[in-house]
């Protein structure tokens, strides 16, 4: 474990919520602004208490936590919002990894924020899309971020839309539904469509497949059940590209 750093001297921070990215895998991909950030929150809410501890146990950072999940938001956000504005406190919000709000929890608290105007500071930071994006060599210039697709409902309907989409797309995907993702973006949007498939950005087994979705689909299937591991990104290229 890597020793306590030195805490820098920054201007104190205004009562209100912050929303703090934070790595995607490697722990040295925190800016100095998140750092700042994280020691002056009178407490940090976190998808997962017992991963955040593991970044701020590392830095030397020790702060209240509360947890704030997908399965739990709708009913913690507004009380922890009342309380910054009732107690002047500073929440930051942080995510497993990457910047909250995108595809993470965290734009309800955003929300409430403006609704209750309390301050709100959003960090740049870490995000997989990014470096996925431009991983692939597809065209950067112009894209579309669609997140994690539907699971079931609205799925089908979700892909035709895709398959008239200009733009390069980029998806996320868990491990264990990629390959079966993979064949149904090559059954929708072509076999022959140019794509990439990024896992595991930043950490020691970074990965980055290039190839058709049907290669890629191919190439992945072959690896067998567990032989994808590690939250992926997928870029795909736009129609007539």
């Amino acid at each position: 474990m890597a020793s306590p750093q030195p805490e820098r001297t920054a201007p104190a921070l205004p009562p209100g919520v912050y929303l703090v990215p934070t790595p995607i895998g490697n722990l040295a991909d925190i800016t100095l602004r998140a750092l700042d950030t994280l020691r002056q929150a009178d407490r940090i809410a976190c998808e997962d208490t017992r991963h955040s501890l593991k970044l701020l146990t590392h830095y030397g950072i020790q702060r209240p936590l509360v947890s704030l999940h997908q399965h739990n938001e709708h009913q913690r956000v507004d009380e922890l919002v009342r309380q910054v504005a009732q107690s002047g406190e500073r929440l930051a919000v942080v995510t497993d990894a990457g910047t909250p709000g995108i595809s993470d929890p965290g734009f309800l608290v955003a929300r409430a924020a403006l609704a209750h105007q309390v301050h709100l500071e959003v960090l740049p930071g870490a995000t997989a899309l990014v470096p996925a994006l431009l991983l692939s060599g597809l065209a950067a210039d112009r894209f579309a971020f669609e997140g994690f697709l539907p699971p079931k409902k609205g799925r089908q309907t979700r892909l035709q839309a895709l398959a008239t989409e200009h733009r390069t797309l980029v998806l996320y995907e868990s491990p264990h539904r990629l390959v079966k993702t993979l064949g149904e973006l090559a059954h929708h949007l072509g076999p022959e469509r140019p794509a990439a498939v990024v896992r595991e950005l930043t950490k020691l087994h970074e990965e980055c497949l290039r190839g058709s979705l049907a290669e890629l689909a191919t190439l992945l299937g072959a690896r067998g059940e567990g032989g994808v591991k590690g939250e992926c990104v997928v870029v795909i290229a736009g129609l007539d590209a």
